[in-house]
């Protein structure tokens, strides 16, 4: 399934132009215990793995592009902190449904939060309990963790509240998964790290948080489509900057003393691909930077020939299928437990083009029951 979701992906890219601290043992061996208690999420229920996953697309094809909107509707986003551009981006997708919404002469309300930063777990808790506990019609999360929002969601379930679980930290009990293929964002990057490098050289991998799914299986993809293409790549170091992009420029300028051979670094986020550019910029190395996201200050680092790439996922445009999505599930519709939103490699090559062309976008449909 996996080598049909890029296949797909790759062929997508070459219609539009797409080009399509510590030692790394130590480093390793520290995130794979760090993340032990969350991975039990994943191996419960991999929406990267799911055979009967699809696209919004499909989802319009199966049941119509209009949908039927009951008024007066109560819906709760919960995303991370809005400090990141990319959540914020998320956010204002949100606001794009609700005024999309409203256009249609539908009444329905996003009521958005966001955490504090990108580790206040307790926190998102207390904010999607607090939608549980004031009867919101659905919940649209998108967790820190894979575990720090499970209660919630049981709360939620005992309510008959629908959950739909918004890409990033994995809720294994969540009625519908909505997100890219995760898995796929590492593969995206390793190929295009391996065309670059003529399929050979010393890489490293900035990890996110080791308690997200997003994290794991994004650094899954990028060693996997090495290991699968017997690639001439070889990770010699991989370690946690959680996300931030302090933490990510430090261990990169480890890394560049350490290892003096090194020709790439793939990032878990732009934040932190962003660090390790300064890192590369300040060391006057010419190692190659891949991030994924697809944030506004990426796009302007990589037309500055500063990043050299991001995998786009289209934060903007995912928020807005997670609403369409759930409305659908509201108002009855069939549909799938995992809906996979696009993504793409992003370059010089493309960074001009407009998101909307690069994946079909088209507004849904909303009409008032």
């Amino acid at each position: 399934m996996r080598k049909k979701f890029l296949a797909v992906a790759l062929a997508a890219t070459m219609v539009i132009g797409l080009v399509g601290c510590g030692n790394s043992s130590s480093s390793s061996n520290n995130a794979t215990t760090a993340a032990s208690n969350d991975k039990q999420a994943t191996e419960e229920f991999n929406p990267d793995t799911v055979k009967d996953s699809k696209t919004i697309e499909d989802i319009r094809k199966d049941n119509g592009d209009e949908v039927k909107v009951k008024g007066g509707l109560k819906m709760g986003a919960i995303a991370k902190s809005f400090s990141n551009e990319f959540w914020r981006n998320f956010k204002n997708g949100y606001e794009q449904s609700e005024k999309v919404l409203k256009d249609a002469g539908v009444d329905v309300s996003i009521k958005i939060d966001g955490t504090t930063d990108e580790s206040d777990e307790i926190g998102q808790q207390t904010m999607t309990d607090n939608l549980v506990n004031q009867g919101y019609n659905a919940l649209m999360l998108s967790p820190i963790s894979d575990s720090n929002l499970t209660a919630s969601v049981d709360n939620a379930k005992g309510k008959k509240i629908p959950t739909i679980n918004v890409n990033d930290g994995l809720i294994a009990s969540a009625d519908y998964f909505v997100g890219p293929d995760a898995y796929q964002n590492g593969e995206l990057a390793a190929e295009w790290v391996s065309k670059q490098l003529g399929d050979k050289g010393d890489v490293a991998i900035v990890i996110g948080m080791a308690k997200a799914f997003a994290a794991r299986e994004r650094t899954a993809g990028f060693k996997g489509w090495i290991k699968d293409n017997n690639s001439g790549l070889n990770v010699v170091a991989e370690q946690n900057a959680d996300w931030d992009r302090q933490k990510a420029k430090e261990l990169a300028s480890t890394w560049i003393q350490q290892n003096p051979d090194l020709k790439a670094i793939f990032c878990n986020n732009d934040d932190m691909a962003l660090g390790v550019v300064e890192a590369v910029e300040e060391a006057k190395k010419d190692i190659l930077v891949v991030g994924v996201d697809g944030i506004g200050e990426a796009y302007d680092s990589i037309r500055a020939g500063k990043l050299d790439a991001t995998v786009d996922s289209f934060g903007y445009y995912m928020s807005q299928v997670a609403t369409e999505v759930t409305l659908r599930v509201l108002a009855g519709q069939d549909i799938p437990r995992v809906t996979h939103t696009p993504q793409a490699l992003i370059d010089k090559t493309n960074v001009d083009k407009d998101a909307k062309d690069i994946i079909g976008w088209t507004d849904p449909k909303y009409v008032s029951e």
